[in-house]
């Protein structure tokens, strides 16, 4: 039976996928990330080298692969119809993706910006939650995390985890927001207490502390306006 050179038999050089995870999407070539795709070549070609051939046959042009047919990308020993459909939809992707707007991220450098960021989220909770919010040097969110559910404290949130989110986010950034049941947005001693372990971790990890903000139904407490971080 026909052996077919899978991504495994090749040199290590050679391995688009453990390129990829090392220097990124964007070094790798059109062929080598549709090799990835398919996964293997034929017993004549590796992955890369067929794609790099289907490509020379589309003057290098993307735009032309995306018009093959699956029956024409079948012509091309290696390649099945599972492998040209895997393409066509790839192609496909790429279409839609240029149709789309980039995603616009919220702007959450101020109290008031945050509060209505987050007031529709924790207006309603009958419990304390508290969230991090991850955001790049020019205060746009990279992404929000709810960190505690039921309590907030100084046992009840652990600063390890928001340090270890922050750096995998590459955040620059960091906010910390929780409601208040009871609606009053007096901070506690147990919200002091935290605050200032996250303000020290942060100075050790060069991450900027923004803002601590208590949220209720209508009104909230910042740490940052009130002169406190």
């Amino acid at each position: 039976m026909e052996r077919r050179l899978t991504i495994k038999d090749w040199d290590e050089a050679d391995m688009p996928r453990e390129k990829l995870e090392r220097l990124g999407a964007e070094a790798l070539s059109n062929a080598e990330l549709l090799a990835i795709l398919i996964g293997s070549g034929s017993q004549e070609e590796s992955a890369v080298a067929l794609m790099k051939r289907l490509l020379g046959d589309c003057n290098n042009n993307l735009n032309t692969l995306g018009k093959k047919t699956i029956a024409e990308l079948c012509e091309y020993k290696g390649v099945g119809p599972a492998k040209a459909i895997t393409i066509l939809a790839a192609c496909e992707f790429g279409k839609r993706r240029q149709l789309e707007k980039a995603e616009e991220r919220p702007d959450l450098s101020s109290a008031m910006a945050i509060y209505e960021h987050m007031h529709p989220i924790m207006q309603d909770l009958d419990v304390e939650e508290a969230w991090i919010l991850l955001m790049n040097q020019n205060f746009r969110l990279i992404k929000k995390l709810r960190i505690s559910h039921g309590g907030i404290s100084e046992t009840a949130v652990d600063v390890r985890v928001i340090m270890k989110q922050a750096l995998l986010s590459n955040a620059t950034v960091l906010a910390l927001c929780h409601n208040h049941p009871s609606n009053n947005p007096r901070p506690s001693g147990d919200d002091d207490r935290l605050t200032q372990r996250i303000k020290e971790a942060s100075k050790l990890m060069r991450i900027f502390f923004l803002d601590h903000l208590i949220i209720t139904d209508g009104r909230y407490y910042s740490y940052h306006e009130e002169g406190k971080l």
